[in-house]
């Protein structure tokens, strides 16, 4: 059992944006206390929205580098973004005992021959560092898992608790205000992970 003040954030990295879903509650009771979009991208600063369709058309390693001022940018909103949550959790009475991040993990970009795919493929990789970053810079014990593997991870550490698990986090729905998808849930089983994470 967790004290009910206890708490983990997970957040889903998309493009320009992260769905964070900050849990508490008990292994048979999870809470979702807060659900939120997080902008990751500013409006002031066009190329941060997508900046390696920005420079696609480059070679890829001038591309890395004609980036990396939008990068740094992003990375200063996310952390300044997750401070600001830690924050106001911290001011409801909460402690933040980590968090848990979803999105694409590293891979060799530059096999990718086609620009396009390659672009999505690098802002994926981004969006998902930043917020690493972010926890990092923040202090915060963290956990990243890729958005195609973290239904394998769950099952292989939670074991025959796995499909109990999700069916509570499928069931939060009922008593979370839409939207509740694949993006909500995901940020929701990272977050449990950390919450209640076997043997720790």
């Amino acid at each position: 059992m967790k004290k009910s003040n206890i708490v983990s954030i997970g957040l889903r990295a998309k493009t320009a944006r992260a769905i964070a879903v900050v849990l508490g509650g008990t292994t048979d009771a999870p809470l979702v206390l807060t659900k939120l979009e997080i902008r990751l991208a500013d409006p002031k600063i066009p190329a941060t929205a997508q900046p390696y369709h920005e420079v696609m058309d480059l070679p890829w390693e001038e591309s890395q580098r004609a980036v990396r001022k939008s990068a740094v940018a992003i990375e200063a909103i996310a952390r300044k973004a997750l401070t600001r949550l830690i924050k106001e959790l911290h001011s409801q009475g909460m402690k933040v005992l980590g968090v848990g991040i979803v999105g694409a993990k590293d891979r060799d970009l530059a096999r990718i021959g086609n620009y396009h795919i390659r672009a999505h493929a690098a802002e994926g990789v981004l969006f998902r560092r930043v917020l690493d970053l972010a926890a990092d810079a923040n202090g915060l014990k963290k956990r990243t898992f890729s958005d195609r593997e973290l239904d394998q991870i769950a099952a292989t550490e939670l074991g025959a608790q796995g499909d109990v698990v999700k069916r509570k986090l499928n069931d939060l729905r009922h008593t979370v205000a839409p939207p509740w998808r694949a993006d909500e849930k995901q940020a929701a089983t990272a977050a449990w992970l950390v919450l209640h994470r076997p043997g720790r």
